[in-house]
């Protein structure tokens, strides 16, 4: 399995190939195989924000009791503990100072 650089923006819930394309937060060097991870954690997140957009009309359903909210965090942490993995020194104490992995 060869690795080779990719660019996440887990602001724009994006993986690029190459630099320039767009803005990006971290560089991690992964092999082929996990790029669609990172897409699935993406799409999966868009889902359940957009099941939060209609669930947000409904008053009675409090945050900390929605589900959805709780599977966000879940695929969040993956995406960091994964560029973690893969990322540099700088990138992994980044992550290491986040709160979810105090």
């Amino acid at each position: 399995m060869s690795k080779r650089p990719c660019y996440i923006s887990v602001t724009d819930q994006r993986i690029y190939a190459y630099p320039d394309v767009a803005p990006w937060e971290f560089k991690v060097e992964i092999s082929r195989e996990f790029v669609p991870v990172f897409k699935r954690l993406f799409d999966q997140v868009n889902d359940l924000e957009f099941r939060n957009f209609l669930l947000s009309h409904l008053p009675y359903i409090p945050y900390h009791y929605d589900q959805n909210n709780h599977d966000i965090d879940v695929r969040t942490k993956k995406m960091y503990a994964i560029i973690h993995e893969f990322g540099d020194q700088e990138t992994k104490a980044f992550i290491e100072a986040l709160p979810y992995f105090r």
